[in-house]
């Protein structure tokens, strides 16, 4: 049986996650404002969760509906097949948020929402009291502009936690993005790459990642793998499949970092991915940044200056970095920051700039190419 299921996503996002989909042959795949849906069955619900990179969570999407009172809320949400992905065991608390609605408060219609589904489900099972100590379906609702949209999340944590990073240090840019940044520079692993701002090594590890076409998702556990109407022989075959495709080859990947303890840090989360021998990381200024191989990227995120004090020192840092990069030879540069005069401060206009959100903070991925 195939279901609508929807990965959603920061603003900016959707375009690659969209790619990563149609490469895993997903049907029906379109990208919307804030997600990508496409339709699949369990096995699919396993691959996605498995190999996305840049998506947050695998969504399965129950109904959608227009409602502007509570009584329509229930009464909708009360019609759907719930049974159909809910056993009279499941634990299923609801959560999610309203935007530009009618029904605003979320508290109420997390309740309305939790006491319709306990109504359909009484009149299907024929019992009065859920336990609800069996798996976990975390029920998600998302309601913006009236539009209410009721989905349960397949994958649990967040897809950007990938296992390798337990420690980091401050204001770390998320497994997902770091994954959209290296694919926006169509890094495959062929040239030498290098962050030198990369604090506990995210985009380096994600970098590795990619150049070894190796799942993101291989090492950790989702939630539908205990739903059982899933059957459990769709993840080991998703896993295998991956494996199957991953590539071997000799890569030159660089990290650096001028503090010695986010280098540290780097280093261990490197190994806990498996890809200790494949990443190198060293202690470095990036003000004095010089290469001179053939072919090469740099992919960073230097520090933004977004606390008070701080606007200063961010704007001197890209001027020599600036003056750094500038004097390397045939290495592109792909750049995000969110400060608003980072041009003129790195002194160079961009060749292209592409609007993405790291968290909450609107930035732009600077992207320069040598001539």
């Amino acid at each position: 049986m195939d279901y609508k299921l929807c990965v959603p996503c920061l603003l900016g996002l959707e375009a690659p996650i969209a790619d990563e989909l149609r490469r895993l042959e997903m049907k029906n795949v379109a990208a919307e404002n804030g997600r990508v849906c496409f339709t699949g069955d369990g096995r699919d619900i396993a691959r996605a969760n498995i190999n996305l990179r840049v998506g947050e969570r695998v969504l399965l999407e129950l109904g959608s509906f227009e409602a502007r009172s509570f009584d329509e809320l229930f009464e909708r949400t009360k019609a759907l097949p719930w049974e159909s992905v809910l056993p009279r065991d499941a634990a299923f608390p609801v959560k999610g948020y309203s935007l530009n609605s009618q029904l605003f408060s979320v508290s109420d219609c997390q309740k309305i929402i939790k006491k319709a589904i306990v109504e359909r489900l009484k009149s299907v099972y024929g019992i009065e009291w859920f336990s609800e100590n069996g798996a976990l379906y975390q029920v998600q609702f998302s309601i913006m502009k009236d539009r209410v949209s009721l989905s349960l999340d397949t994958s649990g944590e967040g897809l950007h936690k990938r296992g390798y990073r337990p420690a980091h240090n401050a204001a770390p840019l998320k497994e997902t993005m770091a994954a959209a940044m290296v694919g926006f520079a169509r890094y495959r692993g062929r040239d030498d790459f290098c962050d030198p701002f990369c604090g506990s090594g995210t985009i380096p590890i994600e970098a590795a990642l990619i150049a070894l076409n190796r799942a993101p998702g291989l090492g950790r556990e989702f939630s539908a793998m205990r739903w059982d109407w899933i059957d459990k022989g769709v993840w080991g075959e998703a896993r295998e499949e991956a494996r199957s495709k991953e590539f071997h080859g000799e890569y030159h990947i660089v990290g650096s970092d001028i503090d010695a303890h986010s280098v540290k840090l780097a280093r261990e989360n490197a190994a806990r991915a498996g890809l200790g021998d494949i990443v190198r990381f060293e202690v470095a200024d990036a003000t004095k940044f010089a290469r001179t191989t053939e072919r090469g990227v740099i992919v960073t995120n230097p520090p933004y200056g977004e606390r008070i004090g701080e606007k200063d020192e961010a704007e001197e840092l890209y001027r020599a970095f600036g003056a750094a990069w500038r004097r390397s030879e045939n290495w592109k540069l792909y750049l995000l920051s969110s400060h608003t005069e980072f041009e003129r401060c790195f002194g160079a206009e961009a060749d292209r700039k592409r609007k993405l959100y790291n968290g909450m903070i609107k930035c732009d991925l600077f992207m320069y190419y040598k001539r």
